[in-house]
């Protein structure tokens, strides 16, 4: 049986956007993918990082060769009941990913195996990351002490996080749902 090619395509506005939810969006993908009638070969997400001025121009070239795009909501499109919307005459499906910025802290288990990440003001629930007015300021104390950048771990986290436990955040649970939706739209699921 021949394998289905997925690619999706992150517009990232940001370290964090490059180096964990690249790495989460490709995951999440073969996580539902994995039950598909097809075989799917979900691959690494590719990623274009713009400003604001710029998503359009991003939004294009990265719709010529991926299946499924991922951005940031912007207030306009909150408001919005259906979060898929399509781009271009490629029509891919565009999928808003909304605050993103606590969904690094979800998981304390991920942090745990890094030694010395202090996990003191981490919350004890993985919903409550939304509520973190400055998810910049408590992952700056959560990561480790070695003179690195908090960047430097964004990947190994993406690669560590509990899929399981990031869906307990509202925001990740409604991502995944859009998503879902969008595969089922393209025919994988």
């Amino acid at each position: 049986m021949s394998s289905r090619p997925l690619v999706p395509g992150l517009i990232a506005e940001g370290e964090t956007d490059e180096g964990f939810l690249g790495i989460v969006i490709s995951r999440q993908l073969r996580e539902l993918t994995w039950m598909s009638p097809y075989a799917v070969d979900v691959e690494a997400t590719e990623v274009v990082s713009c400003d604001r001025e710029h998503l359009v121009t991003a939004l294009e070239e990265l719709a010529a060769d991926c299946h499924l795009l991922f951005t940031h909501d912007d207030e306009r499109e909150r408001r919005r009941r259906d979060g898929v919307r399509y781009h271009s005459h490629y029509l891919v499906p565009v999928i808003g990913l909304g605050e993103t910025e606590g969904w690094l802290l979800a998981d304390p288990a991920a942090w745990a195996k890094l030694e010395g990440s202090d996990l003191s003001r981490l919350p004890a629930r993985p919903r409550d990351v939304e509520r973190i007015s400055d998810p910049a300021g408590v992952l700056a104390t959560t990561v480790p002490r070695r003179g690195k950048p908090a960047r430097d771990y964004f990947e190994y986290i993406g690669r560590n996080i509990d899929l399981a436990v990031l869906a307990q955040v509202p925001a990740y649970a409604n991502w995944v749902a859009e998503t879902r939706n969008a595969l089922k739209g393209l025919g994988y699921l």
